[in-house]
């Protein structure tokens, strides 16, 4: 029977079964998957945020690029009555931008191009170049849609009118300014100054009536005349619309830049009991359309831009500094985790492995013993260390008391020797038959203490000669009980055999009846007169099992364990009356392991004792092998 301590019979460490999530494989496997999905969704955070912010910025400057190429090119197209000289422009804008740039008309037709000849334009156009249809200029950047403002055509003004303007908007800047209110003076692309507030708002709003009334806002003869001609090409479009007024000018509204500014008497006079905001959207469309008429012969024609690759730059993206910090701070966090978890996983580990190495290092004579903290393979690893280190302390004890016992044993036949030996000498006594045959007895006793000293060495060391034949079992038990059969007779116990003839093993004979004859010499020692000897032998599947059971008075239960122990006899006095060496059940043990079997005792204080041997089973001479099923 297999104690509750998880040990068998002789001390030994059973196999327990380790959780699966204790054992160190797993956990050493879910440390890496945890760290492997830690770098893997901080990598895929750090790749979607990083690239995401890197696309948008990129297609920023891109956007930001192209509409800086487009409003320049509207410049051009704005302030020139054709693209004969956009050539070295569009070449100008290339270097500084890194991109293709080319230009054709609506029919495809090359108008300018950046990249060498013959390079084919990509399949779609990014934009038309048309600066009286534009929607991407403006002083911030941006406009939605209307004609470019550098676009002034007849209401560029000649040198001599812009001086005379700029001298009424510095009178008037100093007018202000005695005021205590500054005011900027800006030009338009037509050459006209404008005088406006510190926040951009017009000056006269500040209510210093003093000021800016003697006509800078006045037309000069060139822009009298430019909007008599826009008054004449819009008066068809007003018109249609149901807004004629009549002959005279309709517009006292000279910057271009500011088309909805209309004077007049005239026209709002008209119109005043009807839907004005409708009537201002209506004039407005008609004021536009003109104006294009009256620009078209002093801007070039509309154009179709193509935008590509640059030659001289084909890769342009880069990371930028604040992604490349993201990205480095998180891979230092995550090497932080990693060296954490790592850290923390290999401190719990190494730990009680430093303790074992630590026991194992310490002196024999201390025999250590290591706490055990897990129940993983670390833990079991302690306990087959304290185990171990039971086992030492008991070999070492073992060891001291057999070299006591060895003392013990060999003493008494010696002294028995010598003394004799030293009577005789001194003519004591003579030396009879009797006499000689007791000193020849106490010979034979040291002769099978050497003996059975010297077949334990051999099994120890391994070199037990064995010399195996196959082997009855039913004629084994029979020679063994021939043997003890007037040993039985005069202690008074019956000895009885019984064999399965089936049995056959493939033993050493002499050894076989060296194992079953030192059992039923225990045997037949502690069984008193009346009492049966029983030797068998049966088959149990590939084993043949013999056994010698006894109705003599047991061995108590805490002795079990030590019966199979070198010089261990339950009579502490070590009496030869009841008990032999001790290296009896050793010698058996020993034998049966060389034979690859095993030796069991099992018993009850008072009903006997039962010992147990279990060896390979082999086949009778002669027997065809058992044919499968």
């Amino acid at each position: 029977m297999k104690s509750r301590t998880g040990r068998g019979s002789r001390g030994q460490v059973t196999r327990r079964r380790i959780p699966l999530r204790k054992r160190l494989l797993v956990r050493l496997l879910s440390v890496s998957a945890l760290i492997a999905v830690c770098s893997v969704a901080a990598t895929a955070w750090l790749a979607v945020t990083t690239t995401t912010s890197a696309l948008k910025e990129e297609q920023g400057q891109d956007l930001a690029a192209d509409n800086s190429i487009l409003a320049q090119l509207s410049g051009y197209g704005a302030t020139h009555s054709d693209w004969s000289g956009v050539q070295r422009s569009v070449r100008d804008l290339a270097e500084r931008t890194g991109r293709r740039i080319a230009l054709t008309t609506p029919d495809r037709a090359l108008v300018a191009d950046s990249a060498p000849r013959g390079t084919p334009l990509p399949p779609r156009p990014a934009a038309s170049v048309d600066p009286l249809r534009t929607d991407t200029y403006s002083e911030t950047g941006a406009q939605l849609s209307g004609i470019d403002p550098r676009a002034v055509g007849p209401y560029k003004l000649p040198a001599k009118e812009s001086a005379a303007l700029e001298s009424l908007a510095t009178r008037d800047r100093q007018c202000y300014a005695r005021y205590g209110l500054r005011t900027t003076v800006r030009r338009t692309p037509s050459g006209r100054p404008v005088l406006t507030g510190s926040d951009g708002s017009d000056p006269s709003r500040y209510g210093v009536a003093a000021c800016g009334t003697d006509g800078l806002d006045a037309p000069t003869p060139t822009e009298t005349r430019a909007l008599d001609t826009l008054s004449g090409l819009a008066r068809p479009c007003l018109r249609q619309a149901g807004l004629d007024v009549g002959g005279g000018p309709l517009f006292l509204a000279f910057d271009p830049e500011a088309e909805d500014h209309f004077g007049g008497g005239p026209l709002l006079a008209k119109v005043a009991g009807k839907d004005r905001e409708a009537t201002v959207r209506t004039a407005q469309s008609c004021v536009l359309s003109a104006r294009r008429v009256q620009l078209e012969p002093y801007v070039a024609p509309a154009a179709d831009l193509f935008l590509g690759i640059g030659d001289q730059n084909p890769s342009r993206f880069d990371m930028s500094p604040a992604n490349k910090s993201k990205v480095v701070s998180a891979a230092g966090l995550v090497l932080a985790v990693t060296v954490a978890v790592t850290a923390a996983v290999a401190i719990r580990l190494v730990r009680p492995l430093r303790a074992l190495t630590e026991a194992a290092q310490a002196p024999p004579e201390r025999h250590v013993r290591v706490p055990v903290t897990t129940r993983d393979e670390t833990g079991i690893l302690a306990e087959a260390f304290n185990e171990l280190t039971e086992r030492r302390e008991r070999l070492e004890a073992q060891r001291k008391a057999m070299v006591s016992d060895i003392a013990h044993e060999l003493r008494s036949p010696l002294t028995n020797i010598r003394g004799w030996l030293e009577v005789m000498r001194d003519g004591v006594v003579d030396p009879d038959p009797g006499l000689l045959d007791s000193l020849h007895e106490e010979a034979l006793v040291l002769q099978r203490i050497i003996d059975d000293l010297q077949d334990l060495a051999a099994a120890d060391a391994g070199t037990l000669r064995l010399h195996r034949e196959p082997l009855s079992a039913g004629e084994l038990l029979a020679q063994v009980a021939a043997a003890h059969r007037v040993a039985a007779d005069a202690a008074g116990v019956v000895l009885v055999a019984e064999a399965d003839p089936a049995v056959w093993l493939d033993a050493d004979p002499v050894r076989m009846r060296q194992v079953l004859g030192n059992l039923v010499s225990n045997a037949l020692r502690h069984t008193p007169a009346g009492g049966t000897v029983t030797l068998r032998a049966r088959r149990d599947g590939t084993d043949a099992v013999l056994t010698v059971a006894d109705t003599g008075s047991g061995i108590a239960a805490e002795d079990l364990p030590q019966v199979f122990e070198r010089f261990w006899r339950a009579e502490k006095s070590r009496s030869r009356r009841t008990g032999g060496s001790g290296l009896g059940l050793p010698i058996v043990r020993q034998l049966l392991a060389a034979h690859g079997g095993t030796a069991h005792a099992t018993s009850e204080s008072g009903e006997g004792a039962v010992f147990t041997l279990r060896l390979p089973a082999t086949r009778a001479p002669g027997e065809e092998p058992a044919e499968k099923s």
